[in-house]
């Protein structure tokens, strides 16, 4: 692993594209078993791994503790280099792991997930310069020192009352697939507590969607991507951010009654299945203009969250493609593997680039060579839910392997990382990637802890699929 100096700044995440105003590509959102959790025995996340994961998004929504109540959850841990940034994405993801558990009395979840619920509702009517229903790529949530040396001294909230948005790395835009996300997550807390007001923070969301993504005069349709940090809309469609608006749109039909959301999600669903390669059985990841559809690289997520969104059977062959020819093994023989002596783990890498990755240059400037064969593991969280979900032959022996492989790297990598400068529970939280992964997007993902990662193997530990209402 690799750990920047006080001067180095990271390369991009996913969720720094928006901000910086890139999009050569169409990208993809981006943005929780064992004998205990889902595993050999099957159950439920409750077990001790489950406890420890819950016991990780906990530590993240905690870490400043001196900034006040109204709080998000830092997204990776401080060696990760982003400081306290906390990803609309992964809070929206970690409301839903946090309710996944409610059957499971997990103590103090229902409060935690109201907390974080508040939270986007505050950085939605709390906008520094708009009123008009987003949230942006990120927050900052705790003060620190940016690598120019200059100050960040504010918590989620700043000193004027405004919510504290990711600037310094410039997280500024609004992301479709974020927002649903974080609609999703409001729409879920509505059904569960019943308060209207985390009923209209998912339809002002959904509005907003509609007002700036929708698009009715291009061939393959759909919604946009979102805007970037300035506001200009940007020209590119994922089949990831419309499958996102398929699972939200179908909420809110529930949840609001109105017969517009289904006539919404009908618009977001026919984009996906315009995606779809039927001669290969997988989805493509969108496209750059409206009217010629990208077929490479070939994602992951794709492959799994259509299948979670749109219960089609005759879709789920893209869970085989997925499996068969994105699955890697990451052992410490590798060159470029960061995995220790005697450990390996298998999964799903992030998409059909990173396969190909040059593994003799840096993915980005100050970061390491990336390891082809390193395990991308909110991605293979994503697949052991379908597997289970799905329970077809051998599906069941497939999710226990990978949620076995998820669950050994929670005890075994990542150690002694911190959030906000505080230790971490032992062997709490799951790392987003066993090795670093260069994604064939632009970005790429590290051995950190990570609130997504963990989030997503609660979510298939507990047969919770978020997309499907």
């Amino acid at each position: 692993m690799t750990d920047f100096s006080d001067r180095q700044r990271p390369g991009l995440s996913r969720r720094g594209l928006l901000g910086a105003g890139i999009g050569a590509a169409v990208l993809t959102a981006a943005g929780v078993g064992t004998a205990h959790a889902g595993g050999p025995s099957g159950g439920s996340a409750a077990g001790s791994a489950g406890r420890r994961a819950v016991a990780f998004l906990g530590a993240a929504m905690d870490a400043y503790p001196e900034h006040g109540r109204i709080r998000l959850a830092q997204s990776y841990t401080d060696q990760a280099g982003l400081f306290s940034t906390a990803f609309t994405y992964d809070n929206g993801l970690a409301i839903l792991a946090i309710l996944a558990l409610l059957a499971a009395r997990t103590p103090d979840a229902h409060a935690r997930a109201v907390v974080l619920g508040d939270a986007l509702l505050y950085a939605q009517a709390h906008d520094p310069e708009h009123d008009d229903g987003r949230l942006r790529q990120a927050y900052n949530v705790g003060p620190y020192t940016f690598y120019d040396g200059s100050l960040q001294p504010d918590g989620f909230v700043r000193a004027d009352g405004t919510a504290n948005v990711g600037t310094q790395f410039g997280f500024t835009g609004t992301a479709v697939g974020d927002m649903a996300w974080a609609g999703i997550a409001l729409a879920a807390l509505a059904g569960r507590t019943g308060k209207r007001r985390f009923r209209d923070g998912a339809v002002r969301i959904g509005e907003w969607i509609e007002r700036n993504g929708r698009t009715d005069d291009e061939p393959l349709g759909g919604y946009k991507f979102g805007v970037d940090g300035a506001g200009a809309k940007l020209p590119f469609s994922s089949t990831e951010h419309n499958t996102d608006l398929v699972g939200l749109f179908g909420r809110l039909a529930r949840l609001a009654g109105y017969r517009v959301w289904r006539e919404r999600r009908a618009h977001a669903r026919a984009f996906v299945e315009r995606m779809w390669e039927a001669d290969g059985g997988f989805f493509y990841t969108g496209t750059n203009d409206g009217v010629n559809v990208n077929r490479s690289p070939i994602p992951e997520d794709t492959q799994t969250w259509t299948y979670l969104a749109l219960d089609v059977r005759s879709r789920a062959r893209s869970l085989d493609w997925a499996a068969r020819h994105l699955a890697v093994l990451d052992h410490a023989g590798r060159p470029n593997s960061t995995v220790p002596a005697g450990q390996s783990y298998e999964g799903v890498t992030f998409s059909s680039a990173s396969l190909l990755a040059d593994e003799s240059a840096p993915i980005a400037d100050g970061q390491p060579r990336p390891d082809r064969n390193g395990v991308w593991f909110e991605g293979t969280a994503h697949l052991a839910l379908c597997l289970r979900d799905r329970h077809g032959r051998g599906d069941g022996a497939r999710a226990r392997r990978l949620l076995d492989s998820i669950e050994r790297a929670q005890d075994r990598l990542g150690d002694g990382q911190t959030v906000g400068g505080r230790a971490l529970p032992a062997r709490a939280g799951v790392v987003s990637a066993s090795s670093p992964i260069d994604t064939g997007f632009g970005f790429g993902y590290y051995p950190y802890r990570h609130v997504g990662a963990t989030a997503w193997y609660v979510m298939a530990a507990e047969r919770f699929n978020p997309l499907r209402a």
